[in-house]
């Protein structure tokens, strides 16, 4: 049964991204495919995911990059998608590339889901306080990853534990809501809850 769909960005996760190795170590998780991870459209992109997620409910969402931008706009216009939960790593900013212009402007509603936002402090395509503040206009739980680049291979995320920690924290137990946490900006591993 897939439990965690993979979302990645532009150019996809090729191995050794961390998205490729979930895919390939966790029979759970399945890597969502595009036509052309080059050259994304998102109606298509959207469509795609959307078509999984009705294949496979109740999963979890991870998105990298594009990829949580992506999951951010379909879980906007399309509430009625039944997921268990988000986890929007490293989201980048669609105007800081001509190949991906084409997504527009990002969705500040609430997300109708518990979403966690994972973002680096110089992440080359979004600025961490762009990240926090569309954490808070999702009403997502946001993460401080520190000084991680783009959470990707070249920032030397291969195999990602506490990636995989972060999607488990989504899973509902006994039908009762995730916990809401977050990382405290000193401590570089530790979770914290929170009210």
């Amino acid at each position: 049964m897939i439990r965690t769909l993979l979302i990645p960005g532009l150019d996809g996760s090729p191995a050794p991204h961390w998205q490729h190795w979930w895919a390939a170590t966790d029979p759970t998780a399945k890597i969502v495919e595009q036509q052309s991870w080059s050259e994304p459209t998102p109606e298509a992109w959207l469509t795609e995911i959307a078509a999984v997620a009705l294949i496979h409910p109740g999963s979890v969402l991870v998105g990298h990059s594009l990829g949580a931008i992506a999951i951010a706009k379909l879980l906007s216009s399309w509430p009625q998608i039944n997921v268990a939960g988000a986890l929007l790593v490293a989201p980048a900013e669609p105007s800081r590339c001509k190949r991906i212009a084409s997504f527009g402007s990002v969705p500040k509603q609430p997300l109708d889901t518990t979403v966690i936002v994972a973002a680096s402090r110089n992440d080359p395509w979004m600025k961490q306080e762009q990240a926090r503040s569309l954490a808070e206009s999702w009403e997502a739980d946001f993460i401080d990853m520190g000084e991680a680049g783009h959470i990707n291979v070249a920032s030397g995320y291969g195999p990602w534990a506490e990636g995989k920690a972060l999607r488990d924290l989504l899973w509902p137990l006994s039908g009762a809501a995730p916990s809401r946490f977050q990382r405290p900006n000193a401590g570089p591993a530790r979770l914290e809850a929170r009210p």
